[in-house]
């Protein structure tokens, strides 16, 4: 009955899942933002052009799916606590390696495993989260376990600001692990949540039967995930760049204006999350997309830091704020018993298929110029993503208790 799983979501333990995911992505984003910040640092440090290390970030992403198939599988046959602590633990131990990294060819290496850790987090983080909190408070949840990332990003921000002058850019991976710790106890405590134990895989034949009857399902989240992938990394992964190579701003003005930013996204990806709760998710959605595309212009081709700085915050309350609302969507569309695994594969998938993201706007700034490669390129991501987002399904408050249709 949905009552039993809302008391049960009520227990003091419960809440540490919720804790536990949002740290766990939050760290996710943390190190992959690291290397946005260190790109002409790492450069110089193993005497390759910037473009070898904008290749990195590409290859974690392209990774991730690896991940989300992995740990979704096993959070779906043994649960969410186990699937979590073993996903920390290892991309954990990559993060710290790479501050260790020699090389070139051993620091891509690392990035490509880190970006196994960093695609198992999230579908097993967000089903965790989706079923432990009460339906009321699903969407005010969405998006803060999503602002993880954005967190991630922000702290990373301070510590480029902090960190990288004082101590240096390997450093910036050893910080990040810190938190861990936190991660890990937290998951040492929590139960399981009840509707996992209800909609248990019985083993790996039923979860894979399961997605191939869901097959419409997780095939339009994927083209969903595709085009949001884009929108996000098109928006963030080159901008601190951007600002310094396009708009002359000092290293400490673009880790100011990405910390401005990052609060806004932060608070973008909470209130459209509760906006959701209410209009729907498709809705909430498309108006935080909307107030994006109205910025774009400021954001790309502001006149002053001011004017960038203003443009990039609310650019990133409507990218992020759209984001806020998909964890709940897509946990509220999976079939019950691939919960981690089919939200997280279509996540990751996207991450995929969108992974020359930062490649294709690279090269383009040497066609037409860094201004109009990041806004053309935004423009027609956040056109397509909204009329994807109204073509498709909406499960809006779903029961997880119940059975699928």
């Amino acid at each position: 009955m949905p009552n039993s799983i809302c008391s049960s979501a009520d227990h003091p333990n419960r809440w540490l899942g919720v804790t536990a995911g949002f740290l766990g992505w939050a760290l996710d984003g943390f190190d992959y933002f690291a290397v946005v910040f260190l790109v002409e640092a790492l450069a110089r440090q193993f005497s390759v052009d910037k473009a070898a290390i904008v290749l990195t970030l590409t290859v974690t992403l392209a990774m991730r799916p690896v991940g989300a198939l992995v740990f979704g599988a096993l959070s779906d046959l043994f649960g969410r606590r186990g699937a979590l602590i073993g996903n920390v633990v290892f991309f954990t131990v990559v993060e710290v390696l790479c501050g260790f990294a020699p090389d070139y060819g051993v620091f891509l290496f690392l990035r490509a495993l880190f970006g196994i850790g960093m695609g198992g987090e999230w579908g097993v983080g967000a089903s965790l989260v989706m079923e432990t909190v009460p339906v009321r408070w699903r969407g005010f949840f969405s998006g803060f376990l999503q602002c993880g990332y954005s967190v991630g990003y922000l702290l990373a921000a301070v510590a480029a600001r902090f960190v990288l002058p004082a101590w240096g850019w390997r450093a910036m991976f050893w910080v990040g692990s810190v938190p861990a710790l936190v991660v890990l106890a937290a998951c040492a405590r929590m139960p399981e949540p009840e509707a996992w134990r209800r909609h248990r895989a019985s083993n790996s034949t039923a979860i894979v039967r399961t997605i191939s009857h869901s097959w419409k399902v997780f095939g339009y989240l994927v083209v969903l995930m595709t085009l949001m992938m884009l929108v996000s990394h098109g928006s963030q992964d080159l901008y601190p760049d951007f600002l310094g190579t396009a708009h002359h701003l000092s290293p400490s003005a673009v880790s100011v204006t990405a910390i401005l930013y990052n609060c806004g996204a932060i608070l973008g990806s909470i209130a459209f999350g509760m906006i959701s709760q209410r209009a729907g998710r498709r809705a909430g959605m498309t108006w935080a997309f909307a107030l994006s595309l109205l910025v774009l212009p400021l954001w790309a081709f502001g006149g002053s830091a001011v004017e960038l700085a203003i443009a990039s915050f609310i650019m990133q309350i409507g990218v992020q704020g759209a984001w806020g609302i998909v964890p709940a969507h897509l946990i509220e569309l999976a079939p019950a018993s691939a919960r981690s695994l089919l939200p997280g594969l279509a996540y990751q998938l996207g991450i995929l298929l969108a992974a020359p993201t930062d490649i294709i706007e690279y090269a383009l700034r040497g066609l037409i110029g860094y201004g109009w490669a990041l806004a053309g390129f935004e423009a027609v991501a956040l056109a397509a993503s909204i009329v994807v987002i109204n073509l498709g399904w909406e499960r809006h408050g779903r029961d997880f208790a119940e059975a699928d249709e």
